[in-house]
């Protein structure tokens, strides 16, 4: 039975406790948040001890820490629990700077740590089976893709700041998406964004609908399509073309029904955000993270993926600032 500890309980935090809390390899030892009434709640609710990140850090018998904390916290907690000889799971960003993200691979690489990054949407069962469908060779040789990922509203201005703008914030999960399922890192990128929906996010430096399109070396191509503003709710879809055929993932419904009457057909109302549609994501993510640790296996994605998906975001800001194709770093 392995011992885990999270930091940070607000939402993220309590999706994670619960999935460690139905999982029959692990049990949730400790949680830390600085609003100690928010701590507490989790503790109480799951039988886990309130305590400060040291001395998590210093508990020999905790195994591994899910990290739930503000993303420029990230970096220096990676590397403390990596030191301390525990797994770390980290939601996404590692770091919103390229070049702290490595000095903080290089910790993980030197202390031998596992680190497994929070890319959640690789664990949903319906894109797992799409990527099943591509590596038993369903369609041949993934060439073109599309990616849709529109939110139903912007965040607030405060997180907006904070963020590190659209490309490094919500549209970096699909950038890691087009790596997993296309394989292998894009050559360059050509990437638009304007300001739509909110004035205001403009005066914040950054865009709320935002296109770009990821070149593969072989000319394979993706394109993404990012907006902050969905009214029918939240929209996810992905769509891979190969060279023998294609395969798509469809929008979700918290009830898929469809009815049919005069008036013509109708279906009810999508997601209405992340937290419900990603449920089983979330879980499994979770789940594989405690395999890892109960079977010592490789704990996928690595902090390569998410330095990955950071470099394609920075190239994507750069081509949408200069309006010209950008060749993405190494």
């Amino acid at each position: 039975m392995k011992k885990l500890a999270i930091l940070g309980a607000g939402r993220i935090g309590q999706v994670h406790a619960r999935a460690i809390s139905s999982s029959d390899k692990a049990q949730l030892a400790a949680i830390f948040d600085p609003v100690a009434d928010a701590a507490q709640a989790i503790a109480t609710r799951y039988g886990a001890a309130v305590m400060d990140v040291d001395s998590i850090a210093a508990d020999t018998t905790i195994d591994g820490v899910i990290l739930c904390t503000p993303t420029d916290l990230h970096a220096d907690q990676i590397e403390q629990f990596a030191r301390a000889g525990k797994a770390v799971f980290c939601e996404k960003p590692i770091d919103l700077d390229a070049g702290r993200v490595r000095d903080c691979l290089q910790v993980v690489a030197e202390t031998g740590a596992p680190l497994m990054v929070g890319f959640n949407r690789r664990f949903d069962p319906h894109f797992m089976a799409l990527k099943a469908a591509i590596e038993d060779g369903r369609i041949g040789t993934p060439e073109m893709g599309v990616i849709t990922s529109r939110d139903p509203g912007a965040p607030p201005a405060d997180y907006i700041r904070r963020s590190g703008g659209i490309f490094r914030d919500m549209m970096i999960h699909d950038f890691d998406m087009a790596v997993f399922l296309m394989g292998g890192m894009p050559a360059s990128v050509m990437a638009t964004g304007a300001v739509l929906t909110d004035p205001q996010i403009e005066t914040l430096g950054d865009f709320d609908s935002a296109t770009v399109v990821l070149r593969w070396a072989d000319g394979r191509q993706v394109a993404i399509s990012n907006s902050r503003r969905a009214v029918y709710g939240y929209d996810q879809r992905i769509e891979i073309h190969g060279s023998a055929g294609m395969v798509a993932a469809q929008n979700e419904h918290p009830v898929n029904i469809e009815v049919a009457d005069a008036s013509g057909y109708a279906r009810p109302p999508l997601h209405d955000f992340f937290m419900t549609r990603y449920v089983d994501a979330y879980a499994n993510e979770i789940n594989a993270f405690i395999d890892s640790l109960a079977d010592g296996a490789a704990s996928v994605p690595v902090g390569q993926d998410g330095l990955n998906a950071l470099l394609i975001a920075d190239a994507a800001l750069a081509s949408a600032k200069s309006g010209r194709s950008v060749d993405i770093g190494d």
